[in-house]
């Protein structure tokens, strides 16, 4: 992917921070953005990105690590919680108990809502044990089904606030780039997005 220019993902960036209002953080998804380019971000001000792959944070933040706050966002694979924990501020996918028990960040649990089998995440009756056996865990995320209108998301994220409400957590990550709106509404706390940021006109 073509990345923006440092001038127009200020002025992108800007407006998402002050539609969402300063109660949400803003992360900016990089898993489509070189190394190279992550230059620009820091230019244009993005203070919080999230990356996907472990071995891509760790490149990352050799080259620019004091320039962000570091979130993992993607699949966390246990034989990679070392580097998440050494390098990021806030790990938003834990999704088993492998995982969880070697996470020493604060975190959220991934939670599968729309039950496809190609999703990441527990269960909702499996929260309560992971967060009686884990403190690290801060609140919830999950990822809705994909859809064209920000609309059908809507149930997922009520949801997901809900059970975060059951059992007093406070932390919510829901909402991307087609949806973030929709999520703010419905209490989210932290939204993940990227193209809309970054994404180079095309034309």
């Amino acid at each position: 992917m073509t990345v923006a220019s440092s001038s127009e993902i200020a002025e992108r960036y800007a407006r998402v921070c002050e539609e969402v209002g300063p109660g949400v953080t803003v992360v900016v998804a990089t898993k489509y953005v070189s190394a190279g380019e992550m230059g620009a971000l820091g230019e244009a001000g993005v203070a919080v990105v999230g990356e996907n792959r472990a071995q891509d944070l760790e490149h990352k933040h050799a080259l620019y690590g004091d320039v962000f706050r570091w979130h993992f966002i993607g699949h966390l694979q246990s034989n990679k919680v070392k580097i998440v924990n050494r390098l990021c501020e806030l790990v938003h996918s834990v999704g088993s108990h492998s995982a969880a028990r070697r996470v020493t960040i604060p975190a959220l649990l991934e939670i599968n809502l729309s039950g496809e089998p190609s999703k990441s995440g527990i269960a909702p009756d499996e929260i309560g044990g992971f967060v009686e056996r884990y403190p690290v865990i801060r609140g919830l995320m999950t990822m809705p089904p994909l859809a064209d209108d920000p609309e059908l998301s809507r149930p997922y994220f009520r949801r997901l606030r809900e059970l975060a409400a059951e059992h007093g957590l406070t932390e919510l990550s829901m909402g991307t780039s087609q949806d973030y709106r929709v999520a703010v509404e419905e209490g989210a706390t932290l939204v993940r997005i990227g193209s809309t940021i970054f994404a180079a006109d095309r034309g």
